[in-house]
């Protein structure tokens, strides 16, 4: 960046960018400033912590009937509208008892790949690279799972949409057994948008006649984003809103509603704030935070 930028912008890079020294006097001025006793609009919030939505309520009811199918289910939406906090929050409410859940996170790679990625996920050490044999040992490990410790395992695909399309005209076979009339692996599928578009194909047909519940994650209106941000300060142990009504139209609008960019968008508006003293953020904060962030 060549252009000259105020310095108020240039605190929120240095905590963005995460500059060791200032990063961290910047970070603890603002907790000061404001009373947090944690980091704002942190990503790695506790279950418990998780705002509860209807479009949450609406994931966790619809995971529960896929699971209890034995089917597959879809979640999508676009980066950072909250695909991941809806996994973790849907799969905390499985028992650990009766469940065993797998994650994955998908990549471009092939059949084999991902194969490999779930012997791994069920911690099997394999030296084959036989895809039957894989699979093989795959299949026996579920059916281990289910006949002798009487649980069900659930495979979760997170960044679904990144996989080829020769994994989605083969994936299917992972669920099929006894001659596919027992339902022992439903599987979670979740990604962006143009997942949907990958199981129109031809190929993925096989896989896609298995889906029987869909969730699609969009942008927080303007009164959710309202209730998200005081959440989240709630959560840090302020009990009034820092935000002046302009700042949250502004976060809003600035992230289209989405929750990782409006964490940023609000973390840097209230660094801006700190610098300022100002008690609230005004909406020339949430604009400086702006210049910050892609």
């Amino acid at each position: 960046r060549t252009t000259m930028i105020p310095m108020a912008a240039g605190a929120v890079r240095a905590e963005s960018c995460g500059q060791q020294k200032g990063g961290a006097v910047m970070k603890n001025k603002y907790r000061d400033f404001f009373g947090f006793k944690k980091a704002a609009f942190a990503a790695d919030s506790k279950t418990s912590d998780i705002l509860k939505t209807p479009e949450l309520s609406d994931v966790e009811e619809r995971f529960g009937y896929v699971i209890s199918l034995g089917a597959i289910g879809l979640i999508t939406g676009e980066v950072g509208s909250g695909k991941t906090t809806a996994l973790r929050y849907a799969l905390d409410k499985l028992h650990p008892s009766e469940y065993r859940v797998l994650y994955v996170t998908a990549s471009s790679g092939s059949m084999l790949e991902f194969y490999r990625q779930f012997v791994d996920a069920l911690d099997i050490h394999l030296t084959s690279t036989s895809k039957a044999v894989m699979v093989k040992v795959i299949k026996k490990e579920i059916v281990d799972y289910v006949h002798e410790k009487k649980m069900k395992i659930v495979l979760v695909i997170d960044e679904a949409s990144l996989m080829r399309l020769e994994v989605f005209a083969e994936l299917h076979t992972i669920c099929q057994f006894e001659k596919d009339s027992k339902p022992w692996l439903p599987i979670i599928l979740a990604g962006q948008s143009n997942l949907v578009d990958k199981l129109t194909y031809r190929d993925s047909r096989p896989l896609a006649s298995r889906i029987v519940a869909k969730s699609h994650l969009q942008g927080a209106d303007l009164k959710g984003m309202e209730a998200y941000l005081q959440h989240h300060l709630a959560l840090c142990g302020v009990d009034r809103m820092l935000f002046e009504k302009s700042a949250v139209t502004a976060i809003h609008q600035g992230s289209g509603g989405l929750f990782r960019k409006a964490n940023h968008l609000a973390r840097g508006a209230l660094i801006a704030a700190a610098l300022d003293q100002s008690q609230m953020a005004q909406s020339e904060h949430v604009r400086l935070a702006a210049t910050e962030i892609l």
